[in-house]
């Protein structure tokens, strides 16, 4: 089993119409978040069944995948590591967090990250094979991805209705500049709100005049209606 199987089975379910859309989807154009990546035209629902087929693929393989310029190589090598993190000893998930931690330069746009940050990263704290401190090194990166990263994988303490990690990164974020980041931090905040609306509305309200517009309509966007126009006022 090798990386060239791989490479061939995501070449036959390419489509050159995706790949165009892709490419503008993912803003690949000079000056912009994606700029220079390149893509086949496969499906994340192709590629998840390839990366099903391929999930012994070995570390030395996943390797050539996910340092590929092509974007659904990388895409595949993500999956593959989530599907070896399901049912992995805790000395295999030691190794496949390694793996993910030494290649993060690679996990470089907003859905290769939002694919398998949460469930490799954030369960990796979750479970004590990783200190706590990693998300705010890298909520500190000048690297935009490894900023989304610290953020978004906050979403696994979420699903367990532990919100302090959430809270602490996306208050370290709020002067961030960049827009995709306005919007993990809305987002994640948004998720949060479905565990707890008391503790999120009061983090809103606090930081009000720091949070960026987009942050703000994103974290809520599920507040029944007039409770949404007096946040978008800010009149609490």
């Amino acid at each position: 089993m090798k990386a060239c199987h791989v490479q061939q089975a995501l070449v036959a379910q390419g489509s050159a119409e995706k790949q165009q859309h892709l490419q503008r989807y993912f803003k690949t154009g000079p000056g912009q978040y994606g700029e220079g990546d390149r893509f086949i035209g496969v499906t994340v629902p192709q590629i998840r069944q390839i990366a099903q087929l391929y999930r012994e693929l070995p570390f030395s393989e996943l390797k050539k995948l996910i340092t590929s310029a092509i974007h659904e190589e990388r895409s595949t090598a993500l999956i593959i590591l989530e599907c070896k993190n399901k049912k992995a000893t805790i000395g295999e998930r030691r190794k496949i967090l390694s793996f993910y931690l030494e290649n993060l330069q690679y996990v470089n746009n907003w859905d290769l990250v939002d694919l398998t940050c949460r469930d490799l990263l954030g369960r990796a704290i979750a479970d004590g094979l990783q200190d706590s401190s990693m998300l705010d090194r890298l909520a500190a990166s000048d690297n935009m991805w490894e900023r989304r990263i610290a953020i978004v994988s906050t979403w696994y303490f979420i699903k367990h209705r532990q919100l302090e990690h959430t809270l602490r990164i996306a208050h370290t974020l709020l002067s961030d500049r960049e827009d995709l980041m306005h919007k993990a931090v809305g987002w994640m905040l948004r998720e949060a709100w479905k565990k707890d609306p008391a503790v999120i509305e009061q983090f809103l309200q606090t930081h009000y005049r720091h949070l960026p517009r987009t942050t703000l309509r994103y974290a809520i966007e599920r507040m029944e209606e007039p409770k949404r126009q007096q946040y978008l006022k800010g009149s609490f």
